[in-house]
């Protein structure tokens, strides 16, 4: 078809749309958010209809992971270096693409409704669109310099977005924290790529591809091994694993709508994103990939077993985005890309639904973030309830939803590596289904709060709940019955059917974990928590407080690196200064002399230089013998 060609061809527009759209509304039309939504909306469409026909050029051109369609120009060249920019297209990116702008464009119309009557309704559509762009730009990388570009402009967006209520102390301090927190995985990343580029002579994935091998068979693993644990610093900070996991769940300072868009296809999916592009270097290097799976295990039931506490429901559902994210860190451990992948996508769209509800519960009950303030919300919110309860269920792993596919996939992949990494995914899978199902019951069931009165979103708001609740539904069974394993590999093709053992045995404990949550708080009385609370004190303090990691850093902060900033600073201050400065004083004073000889009167320069050119020659009369005598002789 003439379409899918000029998609393919013209792929470079996906994501330059949004970046125009940017520009547009941000510069030209924020004061004016009809017309700032409408330009925002139509563009991110546009851009998701040539993200459409990328996939269709994907699947009928048989472009692949071993053969893909580059496109590139010279962005710079230097004696030594030489970048450029492009597009790089395979079924791994044309997935993302997809998933991206679909997720986008349907937040952008969640966003009407939602943000109705904002100040600054104009802005956040241009922040919207930028984020949008700069994650598509990251997914065409065809280099580590163009990803890096946009990783870097990602974090940007993230940052405006967080702060968005930037009049609020708590949304400045969470955007500061994302931004800085996330710094610190970019230096190790940004150092890992250096030392590619000394390596190699070339930071391009394809070319890296062939070259990684041929070093590894010929000089071996060990100092590849430190750049690959670099590049991967990258990842922990973007997608939230453990220990720089702490940006993530206040990053829910910004509107509910930034919140799907960062959790479920922009920022924190980046990281995943980047390990799966770079499973080149990662794959032939066992211990990294080792590394790379028990930080995801670990991450995954760390953030599980913090949600089980919390009641504020974005941060309930922060820390399941956290615990997914290990998940998908853990299959690429594991050597499953397409586990990873599968689950990215499918988490993307029931992810996205369950924010979206969470934000039109917020919506229908302003200032109420607190589950235990709500409340027989499914009598009010039948819409809102239905989706969330859908999301639930997909990220429980319940047949026949999108999450059931995927993660028995992940649990698949597991198993046949490591059975301790398999007892981790299996455990943080039933626990994940206790604390989803309580957010449910304890915010939909049971009695009606008194002071509550709630009410359904509006059209634009319910739109996207209604697509991506069917997606979440059939998402899971498409992939597979579309041999997802086929398409989005790394090596050869994955041709696994379910396992039915190890899919039945979660399914028989994600029931049970249900069945746990409703004895606990199906009842409406808050008596049987409350004691559990009590018996399991010590325990409960732990996880409510996220076991003091944010304390801890503080007081490390305070302590060591404020106290080692701070002799930095009289060093730098007392000692490096004055010694600069000494050198500095020796040509500054004697400028300063030299300085004040100089008059600019001309009168004066012809007096000096009649008498310089006097004393020269009373100089020569009197100090030179021969010539006075060669003068007085020729005088006589």
């Amino acid at each position: 078809m003439l379409f899918i060609q000029y998609a393919l061809h013209h792929a470079w527009l996906i994501p330059l749309l949004p970046a125009v759209a940017f520009v547009l509304v941000g510069f030209f039309l924020r004061r004016l958010p009809a017309v700032a939504a409408t330009v925002s909306l139509l563009l991110n469409g546009l851009s998701l209809v040539l993200a459409l026909g990328v996939a269709g050029g994907v699947i009928s051109r048989g472009i692949s992971v071993g053969q893909p369609l580059l496109q590139k120009v010279s962005w710079l060249s230097l004696p030594g270096l030489s970048v450029d920019m492009g597009v790089y297209i395979d079924p791994i990116s044309a997935m993302m693409l997809v998933v991206v702008t679909l997720v986008s464009f349907l937040v952008q119309m969640y966003s009407i409704g939602y943000m109705h009557g904002e100040e600054g309704f104009g802005r956040f559509f241009a922040y919207l669109s930028l984020f949008a762009a700069s994650m598509l730009g990251l997914v065409l990388a065809v280099n580590f310099v163009q990803m890096f570009v946009f990783w870097e402009l990602v974090g940007l967006c993230s940052y405006l977005l967080i702060g968005y209520y930037f009049h609020k102390i708590s949304a400045r301090e969470a955007a500061k924290k994302a931004f800085i927190t996330t710094r610190i995985g970019d230096f190790g990343l940004l150092m890992g790529i250096l030392f590619l580029q000394i390596l190699f002579g070339t930071l391009d994935f394809q070319q890296l591809g062939l070259a990684v091998p041929a070093y590894v068979a010929q000089n071996g693993t060990v100092l590849l091994t430190g750049v690959a644990l670099l590049i991967f610093m990258g990842p922990v900070g973007k997608s939230g694993q453990f220990p720089l996991h702490v940006w993530l769940p206040d990053a829910m300072e910004g509107p509910t709508p930034v919140s799907a868009l960062i959790h479920a296809a922009t920022m924190v999916v980046a990281g995943v994103y980047l390990v799966a592009r770079s499973f080149f270097l990662f794959n032939l290097l066992p211990s990294v990939m080792d590394a790379v799976a028990w930080t995801g295990a670990f991450t995954a039931i760390f953030a599980a077993s913090i949600a089980f506490t919390q009641r504020d429901i974005k941060r309930i559902l922060a820390y399941s985005t956290v615990s997914q994210l290990g998940y998908m860190m853990l299959a690429l451990g594991v050597g499953s890309l397409t586990a990873s992948m599968f689950h990215l996508m499918t988490h993307a769209f029931f992810k996205a639904l369950m924010f979206l509800a969470a934000g039109a519960v917020l919506h229908g009950l302003p200032n109420r973030n607190d589950i235990f303030e709500m409340g027989g919300l499914r009598h009010k919110m039948p819409v809102t309830f239905a989706a969330m309860t859908i999301g639930v269920l997909a990220i429980s792993g319940i047949p026949p939803f999108a999450g059931f596919f995927s993660k028995d996939e992940i649990l698949l992949a597991a198993f046949d590596v490591s059975l301790p990494l398999f007892t981790v995914a299996l455990i943080t899978s039933c626990m994940t289904s206790f604390y989803m199902a309580r957010l449910l019951i304890v915010v939909f069931c049971g009695p009606e709060k008194s002071g509550n009165h709630p009410h359904e979103a509006p059209l634009s708001m319910r739109i996207p709940l209604f697509v991506l609740g069917a997606l979440a539904v059939v998402g899971g069974y498409a992939g597979y019955a579309g041999h997802f394993g086929e398409w989005v590999r790394f090596g050869a093709a994955s041709h696994a059917g379910i396992h039915w053992g190890i899919a039945g045995a979660s399914t028989l404990l994600a029931l049970a974990a249900f069945g746990i949550a409703w004895k606990i708080y199906g009842s409406g009385s808050r008596k049987p928590a409350e004691q559990l609370t009590w018996r399991f004190r010590n325990a409960y303090n732990l996880s409510f407080h996220k076991y003091y990691l944010d304390e801890w850093y503080q007081w490390f902060n305070e302590s060591y690196l404020g106290e080692f900033a701070r002799n930095m600073h009289w060093m730098e201050r007392n000692i490096i200064d004055s010694v600069i400065n000494g050198i500095a004083a020796v040509p500054l004073f004697m400028g300063d002399r030299l300085r004040k000889m100089q008059t600019g009167s001309l009168q004066r320069y012809g007096v000096v230089m009649f008498c310089a050119a006097l004393l020269i020659a009373v100089s020569l009369l009197v100090l030179n013998p021969l010539l006075k005598g060669v003068w007085f002789g020729g005088a006589c």
